[in-house]
């Protein structure tokens, strides 16, 4: 029997996870739902029926999980919650200061409804969380570094277009690169938030918004941008449409380390991603996650987990002797 997906949102993410859906022989997709109105939304796979995300109560049980592809601004500190308590969830709330708040909040919510949730599922958080987690584990004497990008920021983007006056937007994390080199170089700099990342944003205005105003607004929203070296650009739709239209993304996750009775062996752990499109990439995060989440609630679970709770054969859609055989 298929995992039966569901799509809560389909904007880039939710197209991802449509596209990674059908890439994975042991799934497929019952429903989207959307807050536009349904004749309005057209998507790939035929047969699907798209539905009011108001009518999603009706669907508890042709579901076995819902991935959620809101924004972590507003969109999921609300969502996910509230759809925790009618279906296993995943999703890819990315503020990493409120995770342990949205995961309390979540697991209160699916122990309720006696099903499970696993949030801030994707490359980071998510994969890039797990390299660091054995990084730490393997050379527990060391410092960590994660650099990010060059490339578009989903949620950032999304941050930017929610502040009043902005039409659209893109935002693009770059890492200094001086600061990688010295990592690289196993200098084991100490370095500030802002010493390993700049932030430069393409903004849309609305008609008559005013343009100081909302670069002010950006450059101090916390969590997102008050902490880094914020360069903003107004341009016009066209531009945007025209040197801006793709979503890559990618990063680094390093960890330096000393072993040795007195510390004479120097090591570097480095995972790295380079990603066409950020979207694409994330949504198939989601998908192995999903798979995850069905495995466990017929197995009885319920409540929150995150990545680090997840047993990598869980992920997989091959048996436990056929892992073993062909990739331990």
């Amino acid at each position: 029997m298929s995992i039966r997906i569901g799509i809560l949102g389909y904007g880039n993410l939710g197209r991802g996870v449509e596209c990674a859906v059908k890439q994975n022989e042991d799934m497929e997709l019952a429903a989207v739902f959307t807050r536009r109105d349904p004749e309005t939304v057209q998507i790939l796979t035929e047969g699907v029926p798209v539905c009011r995300i108001a009518d999603a109560a009706d669907w508890k049980d042709k579901i076995d999980v819902m991935i959620l592809c809101g924004g972590s601004a507003t969109d999921l500190p609300v969502q996910t919650p509230e759809f925790a308590k009618m279906f296993n969830v995943i999703d890819s709330f990315d503020t990493h200061a409120r995770i342990p708040e949205h995961f309390a909040n979540v697991d209160a919510a699916a122990k309720e409804g006696g099903k499970v949730g696993i949030i801030s599922v994707g490359w980071d958080p998510g994969m890039f969380s797990l390299n660091r987690l054995y990084a730490n584990a393997i050379l527990p004497d060391g410092k960590d570094y994660t650099f990010w990008g060059k490339g578009v920021s989903q949620g950032h983007s999304d941050a930017i277009r929610r502040v009043e006056g902005v039409k659209d937007a893109k935002q693009y994390t770059i890492p200094v690169e001086s600061a990688l080199e010295a990592v690289r170089n196993g200098e084991n700099p100490d370095l500030t938030t802002r010493e390993k990342h700049t932030r430069e944003c393409f903004v849309v205005l609305e008609e008559g918004a005013d343009a100081a105003k909302v670069e002010e607004e950006i450059k101090t929203m916390p969590n997102y941008f008050s902490d880094y070296d914020t360069t903003v650009h107004f341009i016009s739709e066209e531009e945007l449409k025209r040197d801006h239209s793709g979503i890559p993304h990618g990063g680094f996750v390093l960890r330096s380390g000393k072993t040795g009775w007195n510390g004479e062996n120097s090591h570097l752990i480095e995972y790295s991603l380079k990603l066409d499109s950020n979207p694409e990439f994330t949504s198939c995060v989601l998908a192995a996650y999903a798979r995850a989440a069905y495995r466990l609630s017929q197995e009885g679970a319920s409540g929150c987990r995150t990545v680090f709770d997840i047993a990598p054969a869980y992920l997989s859609a091959k048996s436990g002797e056929e892992l073993r055989k062909t990739m331990l």
